[in-house]
């Protein structure tokens, strides 16, 4: 599992904002790439985004990329409204976007980058050690409130959830909240009043670590040492299995999803360029050396 690349994102995202500054559009020129991408959206996609403008600067020096992780909901607002060159998100996009993107002109196309696994984590110290999808979705509406319902302490459960911005909040509704593609499916189910809703994952990770009785859910790029990650069951006959690039790469992890970057139209020129580079096989390495899964294998 990867850690501590995480808590260098807020310096390395102000470095790339303050190197940006005074620039905009992008262009390429005959001597070479130049010019300035901005990239807007999910928080999940930040750590991918960042390996990637790092790499892709150092080696087109006239070239500056910068990225920032308010939520996929954010980032395809962006792109909706044309304020962004690429829209990163943990999501697909909805056909009502589509639509809207097309009302303003902006053709929306998508390019899969990755895949990620998403590890709900508990404290370390917390007995319980795997939940069922049915399990998970009490949780989160509020049918089940103390872990002693769960086989551990009697100790009420403080549920932790991203932010309606975030489109890994809106997986997690769909995939576990309403548990998708499971005979209990029931849209009907929405977070409970009382999960705590927070701006970023990294927050979620730090609030989980110093607090034995939380739950919280996370893209795989974010799992370190100070968390535990549960064991998954689809249903409460199946076997738990728990989040790797392996588990989500064979499919036998019950909560994977697609990690996405959205333009207007096909890549061109610059932008082009970088998309071209974060689906090269140096690209892909880079995926996987932020923990998450590549889309290449």
């Amino acid at each position: 599992m990867k850690k501590n690349r995480i808590v260098l994102l807020p310096l390395l995202i102000g470095i790339m904002v303050l190197s940006v500054a005074g620039c905009n559009g992008s262009s390429s020129t005959e001597d070479g790439l130049s010019g300035f991408i901005d990239i807007t959206g999910s928080n999940t996609v930040t750590p991918i985004s960042t390996l990637y403008a790092e790499e892709f600067m150092s080696a087109n020096p006239q070239v500056n990329v910068a990225v920032s992780g308010p939520g996929s909901g954010a980032g395809i607002a962006a792109l909706i409204n044309g304020t962004t060159d690429i829209c990163q998100s943990s999501r697909p996009i909805k056909q009502s976007e589509i639509d809207q993107a097309l009302s303003n002109g902006i053709n929306v196309t998508e390019t899969r980058i990755a895949t990620d696994a998403i590890a709900v984590i508990v404290h370390p110290s917390n007995p319980v050690s795997e939940l069922t999808v049915e399990q998970l979705s009490g949780i989160y509406t509020g049918a089940i409130t103390n872990w002693k319902q769960l086989g551990g302490l009697d100790a009420s459960i403080v549920a932790l959830a991203r932010d309606t911005n975030s489109g890994t909040h809106v997986y997690f509704k769909e995939a576990i909240v309403q548990m998708d593609g499971l005979p209990g499916k029931d849209t009907s189910l929405e977070y409970g009043g009382a999960v705590q809703l927070l701006p970023s994952t990294s927050t979620g990770v730090t609030q989980v670590s110093q607090n034995q009785n939380a739950i919280f859910y996370i893209g795989l790029g974010y799992m370190d040492d100070t968390v535990k990650a549960l064991g998954i069951k689809k249903t409460s006959s199946s076997s738990a299995v728990l989040p790797s690039l392996q588990t989500a790469l064979d499919n036998t992890y019950p909560i994977s999803r697609g990690l996405y970057y959205y333009t207007d139209g096909e890549p061109g020129g610059l932008i082009k360029a970088f998309v071209d580079y974060a689906l090269s096989d140096k690209g892909q390495e880079l995926v996987e050396s932020a923990g998450f899964v590549p889309v290449a294998k």
